[in-house]
């Protein structure tokens, strides 16, 4: 399993500077991966092209970016550029976003959500692979080429926790980026679907990456009690929610990985058994001394880098 942070929404509260901070961190820290989440703050996609010129080994990954707001011709051609500003190590991760999001804020049609993503990867797919593509679809009509510089293929995730988006993930993506999805739900429906849609469609084995909160803590109740607060609010996102409900929690405080290091261990090694690929950390403090609960948790997972 890859180990990967995911840094937040690089917002006026995080600053670009302690961003780049943070991903010369991870490289230094051994760790795969660094993912950007993509909310109301900075371009992540520029983001990542900045610290690629920071870095020269850490992989990096999108979690998500949200496709209603970009074409798909632009997701290619910014997404490609990023890829050669950063060596060949993008890993580009899209999703819907939520219905009262596309809707409620940004004034768009959430109708056929499946369609459009379907659609959406079949204009973007061909544009990073073969370089173009003519695909006359319902949402999309597109005949283009593009000539962007050192052109190379990335791996193309979507976010998928529904049946219709796990085989859609299978048979046309590299796999799936998850969040708030707890390990029974991974074991039971996600990894198994997302492997049997890419199995019929003779297509290789798919990435399935794990986003969930990460604390190291020797009080784990205390340490749910901090999540609860930090992350109340994906217990009310109808996405989330669902699979919440699905893996028969309460809220997100109960999918969260935390415990002492023995315990938080275990539980990315039952993750890996369940199908996960990737883990995608997010980490969080507990206690009055958060630098110190930062740094206990990178330990533990700068521990397990290479070894899961």
């Amino acid at each position: 399993m890859r180990i990967g942070i995911m840094i937040p929404d690089v917002t006026d509260d995080t600053t670009l500077e302690k961003a780049l901070g943070q991903v010369e961190r991870v490289e230094r820290d051994g760790l795969d991966t660094v993912w950007f989440g993509q909310v109301f703050g900075a371009d992540a996609l520029t983001v990542i092209a900045l610290a690629g010129g920071r870095t020269s080994r850490v992989q990096f990954g999108t979690g998500v970016l949200p496709t209603y707001i970009r074409h798909p011709f632009a997701m290619a051609q910014q997404a490609m550029t990023v890829n050669a500003a950063t060596g060949g190590r993008l890993t580009l991760g899209i999703g819907l976003s939520h219905a009262p999001v596309v809707e409620g804020m940004w004034g768009l049609s959430y109708e056929k959500p499946a369609q459009h993503m379907r659609e959406y990867l079949s204009v973007l797919g061909p544009l990073v692979r073969e370089g173009g593509v003519a695909y006359q679809g319902e949402v999309f009509r597109v005949n283009q080429r593009m000539q962007p510089p050192e052109a190379h293929p990335f791996p193309i995730l979507i976010a998928a926790l529904a049946p219709a988006m796990l085989r859609i993930a299978g048979e046309m993506a590299d796999g799936t980026v998850t969040w708030m999805t707890g390990p029974k739900t991974v074991a039971s429906h996600v990894a198994p679907s997302i492997n049997a849609a890419a199995e019929a469609a003779g297509r290789p084995r798919p990435r399935v990456v794990v986003g969930l909160p990460v604390a190291v803590a020797d009080d784990a109740e205390a340490a749910r009690e901090r999540a609860a607060k930090l992350f109340r609010v994906y217990g009310y996102l109808p996405n989330y929610r669902r699979m919440l409900d699905k893996e028969g929690v309460e809220g997100p405080a109960d999918v969260v990985i935390t415990g002492d290091e023995a315990a938080v261990e275990r539980q990315i090694r039952e993750l890996a058994e369940a199908g996960a690929t990737d883990l995608m950390a997010a980490e969080f403090p507990v206690g009055d001394d958060a630098h110190a609960s930062l740094d206990r948790t990178r330990a533990l997972l700068r521990s397990l880098a290479g070894k899961v």
